[in-house]
């Protein structure tokens, strides 16, 4: 026998076929003397009939349980009137089987393969290849799949070239830490597992690969989270020659086709443009989610005039007063469980105002004046019904809280369409940023963007002044994509190296033939990465990456299937040079 259908194909159209189904036991019904299996594989699901007529193959099925392999030959037929399962494509027929095959028994599977009981997170990780059976991680495998040819259908019929870069490069610094691979020949020398193959597509560029792009595996040793995985998948894309407006174009072009070859989304285009400083000032965060319209106001000039000493001390001491309204009002205990949310997140406390028919409401309303209060009506727009909520702190920390407190009461108030997508391009990124720490200026991405040519004259002399071409991508208030438009001139990328502190040698060392490279004619270029695996994720509705990667790894990196990371004999750390002094765990 060979399969001749899926456990997902028979319709109505096939009854009395004769047909062959493989796949494996998803449950067992005994009724009167009748057995009822479910043969579930990818694609669906088909019910299975065996008759007591049919002796030995009866005594057969009897013995069949959940997880076993089988192949079965039968008859198709319709299901009896009120018999039909609409749950199901196959819902409408049903197989007699006449021949079965037992391909192989399985032990009691120790998670359950169903949508319906879902095992801890430990147990899904041990028992991936289990797990994966289930349908829904069986949907989102083919999401995965469609949006992965999706991405390079477009991107080939648009002059694309999938060019593979290395995965042994040189160690250089991107923002994470690398994971070094020693080498065997090279004793005490090392290679670096790429965090983006960001140097070697510029390198293409100056190649002549004027339209290059890659399905590229990232490697970071950072501190793992829903959205983070040490190592991920990127769209990585770069041009040559290109306007900023032609990577809007493209990156816009390539999620249209995505969303709408994989889960049939019509995305509309173009997306708004949203200035980074705007956004940080509107939602407190370069990735809004624009589903909903909450605004942060800033009313630091409000409050210093207030007699309220927490926001005159504050503003006095160079930090903000913002403020969030919402349009709904909340009980004492709303507020309690919110003043609490904002603490856990660092806050040193939150102020409140209550807007009602006669002015607001609250304890510290009598620290504000008539005057003020109606400056903060303004310029809040609020209107009776609604409250007011404040933080004062730095800026950066204030931005922090309120824009998680935005969505905190975007869930709240039920105003987050789950089936919408908001999409939104951030530009006008600032290129440095001030490491209070170490005194000292960091890049606030990469220090390979184009600073803006206006700016390029304050790199020296004033390098918080410098805005550059970068440009991310969010929606529904995750971030999916990065670029700019990169350095290509060696003038300007020293002096870029030379603000962050990296010395001449330095930029000799970890650059020194990227640099080269550029002596030689380097085009203009740009581009942008998109993190794969988080659109996936949303196009499954869903916000943690694991539930889109075949075998992901913990949230302490490892994977409890193989038992990675593990030790190595000490034969093969002999031959690579490595001398380990980490005292064993017995």
């Amino acid at each position: 026998m060979k399969r001749t259908h899926t456990c997902g194909e028979l319709r109505k159209k096939n009854k009395d076929e004769f047909v062959v189904l493989q796949g494996w036991v998803h449950s067992r019904r005994d009724h009167g003397g009748v057995i009822f299996i479910d043969l579930r594989d990818r694609y669906g699901v088909t019910q299975i009939v065996f008759t007591p007529d049919k002796v030995e193959l009866f005594k057969e099925a009897e013995h069949l349980r959940r997880e076993d392999v089988v192949e079965v030959r039968g008859q198709v037929s319709l299901r009896k009137a009120g018999m039909t399962n609409s749950n199901l494509p196959t819902g409408e027929v049903e197989v007699f089987i006449s021949e079965l095959k037992i391909l192989n028994k399985s032990d009691v599977a120790p998670i359950e393969v169903d949508d319906r009981i879902v095992a801890t997170d430990e147990m899904r990780l041990k028992y991936r290849y289990l797990d994966l059976r289930r349908p829904v991680m069986q949907r989102r495998l083919l999401i995965r799949h469609d949006a992965m040819q999706a991405s390079r259908e477009y991107l080939s019929s648009q002059g694309f070239l999938e060019i593979e870069t290395p995965l042994f490069v040189k160690p250089t610094p991107e923002g994470a830490r690398d994971y070094i691979v020693p080498s065997r020949v090279h004793p005490g020398k090392f290679y670096s597992l790429p965090q983006s193959p960001q140097l070697y597509k510029q390198l293409l560029m100056v190649s002549g690969c004027d339209r290059y792009f890659q399905l590229a595996r990232c490697l970071r040793d950072e501190d793992l989270r829903a959205d983070r995985q040490p190592e991920f998948t990127q769209i990585d894309v770069e041009m040559s020659f290109p306007e900023l407006e032609d990577i809007y174009a493209f990156g816009e072009g390539v999620i249209k086709h995505v969303f709408k070859k994989a889960i049939d989304a019509d995305i509309k285009t173009p997306f708004p443009r949203i200035p980074h400083k705007e956004a940080m000032a509107k939602y407190g965060c370069d990735k809004p989610d624009l589903r909903f319209e909450l605004f942060l106001h800033d009313v630091t000039d409000i409050a210093k005039e207030s007699d309220f000493s927490v926001f005159k001390n504050a503003v006095a001491s160079g930090m903000i007063v913002k403020c969030i309204c919402s349009q709904a009002d909340f009980s004492r205990k709303d507020i309690d469980e919110l003043t609490s949310f904002v603490t856990q997140l660092g806050a040193k406390g939150m102020a409140w105002m209550r807007v009602t028919q006669k002015g607001l409401e609250s304890s510290v309303v009598k620290y504000f004046n008539e005057d003020l209060q109606k400056k903060l009506l303004t310029k809040t727009g609020a209107t009776p019904g609604s409250m007011i909520f404040f933080i004062a702190d730095t800026q950066k920390k204030t931005n922090e809280i309120l824009a998680r407190l935005r969505l905190e009461l975007g869930k709240r108030l039920n105003l987050i369409k789950d089936n919408e997508f908001r999409f939104c391009w951030i530009t006008e990124f600032p290129l440095f940023e001030w490491n209070e720490e170490e005194e000292k200026w960091d890049p606030a991405h990469h220090p390979f963007c184009m600073p803006i040519e206006e700016h390029i004259k304050f790199l020296e002399t004033n390098p918080g002044k410098v805005y550059c071409t970068q440009y991310d991508l969010a929606v529904n208030g995750v971030e999916i994509l990065s670029g700019s438009i990169r350095i290509h001139r060696p003038d300007i990328q020293e002096r870029v190296m030379k603000v962050i502190g990296i010395s001449k040698q330095e930029i000799e060392k970890k650059f020194g033939f990227l640099l080269e490279a550029f002596k030689y004619g380097a085009p203009p270029h740009g581009g942008f990465a998109f993190g794969f695996d988080r659109i996936v994720a949303l196009m499954c509705g869903i916000s943690d990456i694991r539930e889109v990667i075949a075998f992901p790894k913990n949230k302490s990196g490892e994977c409890p299937m193989d038992g990675s990371p593990s030790e190595v004999p000490a034969g093969a750390l002999k031959e690579l040079h490595i001398k380990t002094d980490i005292v064993s765990k017995k």
